[in-house]
């Protein structure tokens, strides 16, 4: 059946020439908007247990995570060979260069892993991060995914977010410029918009 849009299972199907599975991650990051620096209430709508699958826990080392992660998914998605290590809840640039360095290296060593899905907010982002990740994505799939939520500043505010819309448009103008994939998340349809 012929879709009306192009789903990230067909595009890596496309350019990877087999389905490729999206292992998550929980590392231990924190978020500026939970830890203070922006805020402590976090964005209105932040539940990470409500998403996180039962084997993505901070306790557990990223390889077990990852280990853990395969074994489930394999049960429904039985071609995949291929994974990406999806470091989701939180900010996971939320620490310094060479902390992330040490964090992403541990997901590239586990076999069959092919690169890393960072998931971040655009306020956690900088030119040495990117830079990084773009060395990274010489050898390695690296793809950033920036929690934007809405472009309507008002909306923002109201749900809390702790920055505005133009942050958002730098931080994916600043990553297409170094060639690294960008994707971003809205949320559709939140009260007050049309």
């Amino acid at each position: 059946m012929e879709r009306r849009f192009n789903s990230y299972n067909a595009c890596f199907t496309r350019i990877f020439g087999g389905r490729v599975q999206k292992i998550s991650i929980d590392a231990g990051f924190s978020c500026p908007n939970r830890d203070g620096k922006i805020s402590t209430g976090g964005c209105s709508f932040c539940r990470n247990d409500a998403f996180n699958p039962s084997y993505c826990r901070p306790e557990k080392s990223i390889r077990q995570q990852i280990e853990e992660g395969i074994e489930f998914h394999q049960r429904r998605y039985r071609r995949a060979k291929q994974y990406l290590a999806y470091f989701q809840p939180y900010s996971n640039t939320y620490k310094n260069v060479d902390e992330l360095e040490k964090i992403y290296r541990q997901a590239l060593e586990v076999e069959g892993v092919i690169g890393i899905v960072v998931g971040t907010r655009p306020d956690c982002i900088d030119e040495e991060k990117l830079d990084y990740l773009a060395e990274l994505a010489k050898d390695h799939v690296v793809i950033v995914e920036y929690g934007i939520e809405s472009c309507y500043d008002t909306t923002l505010a109201r749900i809390n977010r702790g920055h505005d819309f133009e942050t958002a448009c730098r931080a994916v103008r600043m990553t297409a410029e170094r060639g690294i994939d960008v994707g971003a998340h809205f949320i559709l349809g939140l009260p007050g918009e049309t």
